[in-house]
């Protein structure tokens, strides 16, 4: 299947720039590896992971036809600095059982040896793939997607990088939390309508929520619906911690005391919730490739591990 079915979307603000997506990989080949059947070579090598992935970006390319294309990777997914500030920091992720399903860091077996695969694949095909020591994939989103100058798609299934989301810039995440063929087109008006805060203001509603996913405990008492009134009311984090600072201010003795019980904790998350947006990254080579950089390989890898058809949905995606 070459997946020419896929809808047809409404560009978004800027189109006629270069497009740019961005794809959190490790978002992708964790839901390709618990989403595909399992498949081996002849080896016994398995492949469902590589070739779910594969098919992930085909699919992409096919569907929204950026000019650019890069895989973003973790280079550390918990990084020390962050953990340094927030010692939960998924924790549970560490010692999750594997078969919880994609959101688990902990890496099965069977998918940590596709991993050198894929970067094969992607080397093979000549699409960019940039990370950053001691950052998450996420940081290495946010550093590209910002001051980008054109539209920028992000990928992920991770409601952290919402905070990216910028309708003027036309940066919009693809959120493929059910599934990348069941994605939806999140921007300011998506993140208003699910959590009734503004994109600008989603880290700061995440700090305060918490998020357990992550091993953020939040605001003790302080849920979603308190969390989207304070920041309706002031704005932003540090409009909140004033105004919980200041007696004279408008803010309930509750909500207040949970606010200040909570200082040391808000003194530090919003460092660790908002992602990087300033890394030192190697922004040229970033070009969708229109053909494999080395076909010779890509025939290789596909005879080798099983994957001619992805393989060939991929040529054919990014000639298009």
């Amino acid at each position: 299947m070459l997946w020419k079915d896929a809808p047809v979307t409404t560009p978004a603000p800027g189109a006629g720039q270069s497009r740019l997506m961005l794809l959190d990989s490790a978002s992708m080949y964790f839901r390709a590896f618990f989403g595909v059947p399992e498949i081996t070579n002849d080896e016994g090598t398995p492949v469902n992971a590589v070739r779910g992935f594969m098919d992930f970006i085909s699919r992409l390319v096919d569907q929204y036809d950026p000019d650019r294309l890069v895989c973003c990777w973790d280079k550390d997914w918990r990084p020390a600095w962050r953990v340094e500030l927030i010692p939960t920091y998924k924790t549970h992720r560490v010692v999750a059982e594997v078969a919880t399903g994609p959101d688990v860091e902990e890496v099965p077996d069977p998918l940590e040896v596709q991993v050198p695969i894929i970067l094969e694949v992607l080397d093979a095909f000549g699409i960019a793939v940039r990370g950053a020591d001691g950052y998450e994939a996420d940081d290495v989103i946010g550093t590209l997607a910002t001051g980008d100058g054109g539209p920028v798609d992000v990928v992920t299934g991770d409601r952290d990088l919402f905070q990216l989301v910028d309708d003027e810039a036309a940066v919009r995440v693809l959120y493929i939390a059910r599934g990348v063929g069941n994605h939806e087109r999140v921007d300011d008006a998506w993140v208003r309508g699910k959590y009734a805060v503004s994109a600008r203001q989603y880290a700061d509603f995440a700090t305060l929520r918490g998020d357990a996913s992550d091993g953020l405990p939040g605001v003790a008492g302080v849920g979603e619906k308190t969390a989207a009134t304070l920041l309706s009311r002031f704005d932003d984090m540090d409009g909140i911690l004033a105004a919980a600072e200041d007696p004279a201010s408008d803010l309930g003795p509750g909500p207040r005391g949970k606010i200040k019980a909570a200082a040391d904790y808000l003194r530090v998350a919003p460092k660790v919730v908002a992602v990087a947006r300033d890394l030192d990254l190697d922004r040229t080579g970033l070009e969708r490739p229109v053909t494999p950089r080395d076909p010779e390989r890509v025939k290789e890898l596909a005879y080798r591990y099983n994957l001619e058809s992805p393989a060939a949905r991929l040529v054919e995606a990014l000639m298009r």
